[in-house]
């Protein structure tokens, strides 16, 4: 996915001009969490005319305060902030803003295939027999988990592939919009889930559980995978939603389905990992409303909680709230130093799987440490630091590129010949089958070439890491990006 380019940057918009644009134009609306609130532009039939009515009238559209993005949950139109002006200008004239969802034919398609594959999936508490559903269960390790919370949440099973199916139906009518399937892959001794999307990751935005949210709930629990989704609503009874992308991202798409909640549970997994983009979700949640269940061995992720007999209700009570005050005492650090300490692995980061080397030397991966390579010119930096890069996006770490050397096209050739192993010009009709694995890798490129503006490079991080929760960032080279003039002023 590309970043816009510096040419058309996206013009930012502050969240005091949006609200002085809104009471001008005599918008009502009220401060939410992450967005504001206001009637849509979209659904009001009875008068085109501004000023719009403020009582009686619910507040579906949602317009994100960090972005100005803006999205109607009753109609589903979304779109930029210009476009919100755009059809404000619209409503003026006396025009209705066409709400209409315009499906690229690659949607279309992901969508007609997800239909196909959710109507051959048979429903998992209803399997030729019942020795065969509790196998299914045994295998994906959620024996525990009832048919009644199976059928609940509409769980099916795809015999050839051997795949849990989970639907993802539109908020506003009940359709079938998507579908992510969950196989296991035996690896030696441990199990490894495999996960498939249709439409692929970037455009499946669902949070699997929603349409079972009443109206009326304002406690959640947000879980990083649909089976703890699963474990913890069956032993809490607590509304629980999974994240379409696990711990690796929280898209900002999301957030209007998330307003109505006032305490929100964070409770993504039993690594550090988890915990790192549980810290960094509560902060675009906003942090007074949002607790974090602290991995440990006490505290697994729900469904291994759940298997082995814990006590979840209790687990959620003990979750630690996620705003810290300015000034704290050990006692209340004391947790987590112990956890530094269980985890030292994990606290040294993420591991490189093709550079064991390198392990020895920086340990692993850590967020908000700044590496630099040297090295005289054609001495392969950039060659290594793709791979390097590409050995961390394969583990999940989000990945934005700054290349301003070599152009995006040359750097996205050398990283898919890195990561398919071998020479694909010898082998063309690999091309797509390797092109489609490596679009799934959570990989951003910015557009930029040659000497930039300092600024607005990093202003265009900075949207990317709120956008797609960039956690690591690669800029080749430093000198490119400063220009070679100003080389006496500390930068």
């Amino acid at each position: 996915d590309v970043l816009p380019s510096p040419e058309g940057p996206v013009p930012s918009v502050s969240i005091t001009e949006i609200r002085q644009y809104l009471r001008a134009q005599g918008i009502p609306f009220h401060d939410g969490y992450s967005c504001l609130h206001t009637p849509s532009l979209f659904t009001d039939d009875r008068e085109n005319q501004l000023p719009l009515p403020a009582a009686n009238v619910p507040y579906t559209l949602f317009i994100d305060k960090t972005t100005g993005s803006f999205l109607c949950t009753a109609t589903l139109a979304e779109g930029t902030w210009q476009d919100f002006q755009a059809n404000v200008e619209l409503r003026h004239r006396g025009v209705r803003p066409a709400s209409v969802e315009e499906l690229e034919e690659d949607t279309r398609r992901a969508r007609e295939d997800a239909r196909c594959i959710w109507e051959r999936a048979l429903p998992l508490w209803d399997l030729l027999d019942e020795d065969e559903t509790n196998k299914t269960k045994a295998m994906f390790g959620i024996s525990l988990v009832t048919n009644a919370t199976l059928k609940r949440f509409g769980v099916r099973y795809l015999r050839t592939v051997k795949s849990l199916v989970f639907p993802w139906f539109s908020p506003r009518d009940a359709t079938l919009k998507g579908l992510k399937l969950v196989r296991v892959e035996k690896k030696g001794d441990a199990i490894a889930y495999m996960e498939e999307t249709l439409p692929r990751f970037d455009s499946y935005h669902n949070l699997f559980g929603l349409p079972l949210i009443g109206r009326r709930d304002t406690e959640l629990v947000l879980t990083g995978w649909e089976l703890d989704a699963l474990a913890l609503h069956q032993a809490t009874g607590v509304p629980s939603l999974a994240l379409p992308r696990g711990a690796t991202c929280l898209p900002p798409a999301l957030l209007p389905y998330l307003e109505q909640f006032k305490r929100i549970t964070l409770w993504l997994g039993e690594d550090l990992r988890s915990w790192e983009a549980a810290k960094l979700f509560a902060r675009k949640l906003s942090l007074k409303r949002c607790s974090l269940v602290r991995p440990g061995d006490l505290q697994p992720r729900p469904l291994e909680a759940l298997n082995q007999g814990l006590n979840l209700t209790k687990i959620l009570r003990a979750a630690l709230p996620a705003s810290h005050k300015s000034i704290v005492s050990f006692r209340q650090l004391r947790e987590e130093v112990f956890g530094e300490l269980v985890n030292t692995e994990q606290v040294a980061g993420i591991k490189w799987a093709r550079f064991p080397e390198l392990n020895k030397l920086l340990k692993g991966h850590r967020r908000g440490e700044l590496t630099i390579f040297t090295g005289p010119t054609g001495s392969g930096k950039t060659t290594f630091i793709s791979e390097y890069a590409l050995d961390l996006c394969m583990q999940g770490v989000c990945t934005l590129w700054g290349s301003f050397e070599i152009n995006n096209v040359r750097l996205a050739k050398i990283m898919l010949t890195q990561f398919a192993g071998q020479r694909l010009e010898d082998q063309l009709e690999l091309y797509d089958e390797w092109a489609d694995r490596f679009e799934d890798l959570p990989l951003y490129f910015m557009t930029f070439h040659g000497q930039q503006n300092i600024k607005t490079v990093i202003d265009t991080m900075q949207h990317a890491v709120y956008m797609y929760d960039i956690t690591h960032v690669v800029v080749d080279n430093l000198q490119f990006m400063m220009g070679h003039e100003h080389l006496s002023v500390d930068r």
